[in-house]
């Protein structure tokens, strides 16, 4: 590929923001027909540098090129109109249009003035069948999808254009293990026709898989270009990213046997949801991570929902030997329950509050006299827990949203340990997360656990799930098909058994 003329250069990319240099001479290289994975903590500068490429922000220094011819886009318009598309981690689709008008939206077929509604249609209907997901209706409004839909609208809508470079942000982030499979196809499918793809993941394996080589970033800077993605040895990229040498394992577990005897924090009997699931018991101990392993749309997000009183159900929850009932999600927080969601930027967190009113949400009334909050006492509260967790920047007073994923995801930890659980949901918890933070997200979980909190935790990645969990409950079609001790499993096991359905 080496002789191959670049399609994309970006040389010298300086980016400041006040009181920061995000970018500080980064170099990339794309070259056409390649997949080229951009690497780096979050933090890095990755985002910047997307941004800088896609229009939305103008570099202070450095040179971009296209095909050979410098450019400078000035807005996001402009990009699409040079050839770049951006499906970024947090879609900016519109929930209230419909599938249809959000892949040809800005750029709507029309004869005589007027929008080709059937033309649209069509189009839309061949794009999703291309992609592999055919039953997306066109006429489907956005905001009833899932997040795993979303992306692939998303897709459809970059690929509705004449694109000659696709940027990636996490894709795989809302995606199970099917779907994924069908990404890379549609991946070589692009780059067997030209188009160059920037894939930025945070999951290591995935690069091996469909990168051809690597961009590493490490605190705005340009530390590795053009590394062979499927050869670089792994301790290598990570100690490029972090500058130190981390070792992405998991914290010890007790040892087996331990959590015997101890009392049931959680116990669901029979549960169901009719459409979703049927016949779902399990129970959680004190001090134990239980781990839900299944396919995207298996049900394993639906069980937390409805235990935490989010969804209506038949059957049983109890806490503690309490019965939660139906009473909503006030009644399970009043219990000694939290969640950590998925989509933590929109169900979890005030962004543009500070850390101290996020970690102390949940818990207001602790700290009101006579209709008056008392400012210090939630300060120190919420300064002790970034010190416990190790929020950083350490400041509380900075706003949430100015943190990377793994810290606001210890924000949203901090604030139910503030109101001391019993029980942690964690749905997702390291989505989106650098390699450096989940090996702390996931000695901060395990602290949790130890402390005697029960935990249940959902994760695409089966790889988490059997490292993290004590016990594992794999879960396809709305049962439960298999529990036992995360020990006896291994992750081709467990992809057999959802995949096919068979249980040991």
């Amino acid at each position: 590929m080496s002789a191959v003329t670049p399609l994309l250069q970006m040389k010298g990319i300086v980016k400041r923001f006040p009181g920061v240099r995000a970018l500080d001479g980064v170099d990339l290289e794309v070259l056409p027909g390649e997949v080229h994975c951009l690497l780096g903590q979050n933090g890095a500068g990755k985002s910047t540098l997307i941004k800088v490429l896609a229009g939305a922000h103008r570099p202070d220094e450095g040179v971009v090129t296209l095909g050979g011819e410098e450019v400078r886009p000035a807005s996001p318009i402009d990009a699409i109109r040079l050839g770049i598309s951006t499906i970024y981690q947090e879609l900016d689709l519109v929930d209230g249009l419909t599938v249809a008008q959000n892949v040809f939206l800005g750029h709507e077929p029309s004869r005589l003035g007027f929008v080709g509604r059937s033309e649209v249609g069509r189009a839309t209907r061949g794009l999703l069948t291309r992609l592999g997901h055919g039953e997306i209706r066109p006429g489907t409004e956005v905001g009833r999808l899932s997040p795993a839909a979303k992306q692939v609208v998303s897709m459809a809508r970059a690929l509705s254009r004449d694109t000659r470079l696709i940027v990636m942000d996490e894709p795989s982030a809302a995606l199970a293990h099917d779907e994924v499979a069908n990404l890379f196809r549609i991946i070589r499918e692009l780059t067997a026709q030209g188009v160059a793809v920037i894939y930025i993941s945070h999951r290591l394996e995935e690069i091996r898989e469909i990168g051809d080589r690597v961009t590493v970033l490490k605190d705005g800077r340009t530390v590795a270009v053009g590394l062979p993605a499927k050869t670089t040895p792994t301790g290598e990229i990570v100690s490029l990213m972090t500058g130190r040498s981390v070792e992405h394992v998991f914290p010890p577990r007790p040892a087996p046997g331990s959590h015997e005897g101890r009392p049931e924090v959680l116990r669901v009997e029979d549960l169901a949801v009719p459409g979703v699931l049927s016949g779902v018991s399990f129970s959680v101990r004190a001090g134990e991570i239980v781990g839900l392993a299944g396919l995207v749309g298996s049900g394993r997000s639906e069980i937390i929902e409805a235990v935490y009183g989010a969804r209506r159900f038949t059957g049983n929850v109890l806490l503690e030997g309490r019965p939660v009932g139906r009473g909503g999600t006030g009644r399970t927080v009043r219990l000694g329950m939290g969640l950590a969601p998925e989509e933590r930027k929109s169900q979890a967190l005030l962004l543009d509050q500070s850390v101290t009113r996020n970690i102390s949400l949940a818990g207001l009334g602790r700290y009101s006299r006579l209709g008056w909050l008392d400012r210090r006492r939630e300060a120190a509260d919420a300064r002790s827990l970034v010190e416990r967790l190790d929020v950083r920047p350490g400041d509380p007073d900075r706003p949430v949203k100015t943190l990377s994923g793994g810290n606001q995801q210890k924000v949203v930890l901090a604030r139910w340990l503030l109101n001391e659980r019993r029980l942690l949901l964690l749905d997702e918890p390291t989505r989106g997360v650098d390699v450096g933070a989940r090996a702390e997200l996931y000695a901060v979980i395990r602290e949790l656990a130890d402390s005697g909190i029960g935990v249940l935790l959902v994760s695409s990645e089966v790889p988490e799930v059997l490292g993290l969990a004590d016990r594992v409950l794999v879960i396809r079609e709305g049962t439960v098909i298999h529990q036992g001790d995360a020990r006896d499993l291994d992750e081709h096991r467990v992809l057999d058994m959802i995949m096919e359905g068979g249980a040991l």
